[in-house]
């Protein structure tokens, strides 16, 4: 079996794969306080519940955005499983060709998305990326990693606009029944959801309109990424959220 990791700023996503079967997955908050015994002890628990053992891990492959995390993690993966895992970056084999100015500052979350959707999806291939930043990546038809965008992600944002505007409460990120909003928390609801909308909706057209990225599928991944989906139906072609898992995974056979 194999365990992929893909740490986030805000969750940690988890997958075991038998073969070519991602046969679990879950999601821990992301916490740097958190020891290499606690993270061990919640994965132990979170395997055993499918009758997994630390044993029966034969490999470890994961992504960071989350820096302080990273010696945690690897040191959980060695002392609780016996394994060093394969931490990607932007150097190791992904079936992709990072065509980027600083490639050591692309983000590996970034690298492993993108792969991930070309690979199953083709390019060219735009992956956006709704997590505690809402990324755009760009894959063209030959596999070259061009670029894209980050915007403040949906969650992100609206945290901001509550925690900076005295008068404004926390609300509940669900699609409003109009777009017109007729109370404070409509209206937020509709500035967030229908205006994340727009963002994607405007970077989407004006990549399309680039000459290596013409007919592009656009791939959704993330938490929130139903949220855009539900509003705008033929923006996003596919919304896979388990495309960081399938990501690592697919490095991992590159690699092994």
């Amino acid at each position: 079996m194999v365990l992929t990791l893909d740490i986030g700023n805000t969750n940690i996503k988890i997958g075991a794969w038998t073969d070519d079967i991602l046969t679990a997955s879950w999601r821990v908050s992301t916490a740097a306080s958190r020891t290499a015994d606690e993270y061990g002890m919640v994965i132990y628990d979170l395997l055993r519940q499918q009758g997994v053992k630390f044993d029966d891990i034969e490999a470890v492959v994961m992504s960071s955005v989350a820096p302080a995390l990273n010696y945690t993690i690897e040191h959980m993966c060695r002392v609780y499983m016996g394994k060093t895992p394969l931490t990607v970056n932007w150097k190791t084999k992904s079936g992709i060709k990072i065509k980027y100015d600083h490639p050591g500052q692309l983000g590996t979350d970034r690298i492993v998305g993108a792969a991930a959707a070309y690979n199953l999806y083709g390019g060219p291939v735009i992956v956006v990326d709704f997590g505690s930043a809402t990324t755009f990546n760009l894959v063209d038809a030959d596999g070259n990693y061009i670029g894209g965008a980050i915007a403040p992600g949906i969650k992100t944002a609206t945290e901001s606009l509550v925690t900076t505007a005295a008068k404004l409460p926390r609300i509940e990120l669900t699609k409003p029944k109009n777009i017109v909003g007729t109370d404070t928390k409509s209206c937020m609801q509709s500035g967030i959801i229908y205006g994340y909308t727009g963002l994607v909706k405007y970077l989407v057209e004006k990549y399309k309109e680039l000459p290596e990225m013409a007919g592009a599928k656009v791939i959704a991944t993330g938490g929130l990424s139903e949220l855009v989906e539900n509003t705008e139906p033929k923006l996003l072609d596919v919304v896979d959220r388990a495309l960081a898992l399938k990501g690592l995974k697919l490095i991992y056979d590159l690699n092994k």
